[in-house]
């Protein structure tokens, strides 16, 4: 089994350097490349002012964190959701500075994340594959055709459902419904209720559909066939189906 979890954060600022602190964690999860529709979200009281440039940003402001838990009251249940798994992060750096001050701020301290889990830079992996273009989530939306259109402001766990969805398909995967039964608790972590329809474009081309002519059918077949002899019989795989 291969798990996997989608990571966002929203912080007060730029640098934890500075005193900047996390104010949003978002989580979805992956089972072998499905969406399993539980994930992880949690809004955090940072005990400071959010930047004003900040709130542009995302629209969280000091108002409504200030009845939020702390980060050391989440700390335990968040580490158990990610704990162990590989994190997917655009542009992990700034995610995982945040989470490493935030870790050794506590007491006892808790180690760094790449101690616990592995880590993917989707940011990485998408420049890799689209050198010299804009690789932003909201371009690597419009490449891959996922609909953004909600991303108003940026919110920790819609950014990390719309990775998740690009990361499937950026990969060469689907993106799966969901089919999870109802369940809450007070952790910040949930099931989606019944098939949570993912957030693919309309505008997203079909994928198209090559059949194999006769002649290609022929070859095949013949190296089939050669297989088979090598294999000294029959093999069950020589039937070819001919196109329609």
């Amino acid at each position: 089994m291969h798990r996997q979890v989608v990571l966002d954060t929203e912080t007060t600022g730029l640098e934890p350097s500075q005193g900047h602190r996390i104010i949003e964690i978002g989580c979805v999860e992956l089972i072998d490349r499905r969406l399993t529709g539980r994930h992880y979200h949690q809004y955090i009281n940072p005990d400071r002012e959010v930047d004003a440039g900040a709130v542009e940003v995302h629209g969280i402001t000091n108002d409504f964190l200030s009845d939020k838990p702390r980060f050391e009251q989440i700390a335990d249940d968040f580490m158990a959701f990610i704990d162990g798994a590989e994190l997917v992060i655009h542009n992990a750096p700034f995610d995982v500075g945040f989470i490493n001050h935030e870790f050794a701020q506590l007491s006892p301290k808790l180690p760094p994340v790449a101690d616990r889990c592995k880590i993917l830079d989707s940011l990485v992996l998408a420049r890799h594959m689209h050198p010299g273009q804009r690789n932003s989530l909201d371009a690597l939306c419009q490449r891959y055709h996922v609909d953004n259109s909600s991303r108003d402001l940026h919110g920790a766990l819609l950014d990390a459902e719309i990775l998740a969805d690009v990361y499937l398909l950026m990969t060469g995967g689907q993106t799966a419904l969901a089919l999870a039964e109802d369940s809450d608790d007070n952790n910040g972590e949930s099931r989606d209720s019944g098939a949570r329809i993912r957030r693919l474009s309309p505008d997203r081309p079909a994928l198209k559909v090559i059949s194999a002519n006769s002649e290609e059918q022929e070859q095949h077949r013949a190296v089939l066939e050669k297989v088979a002899k090598s294999a000294g019989g029959e093999a069950m795989w020589t039937t070819v189906t001919e196109p329609q």
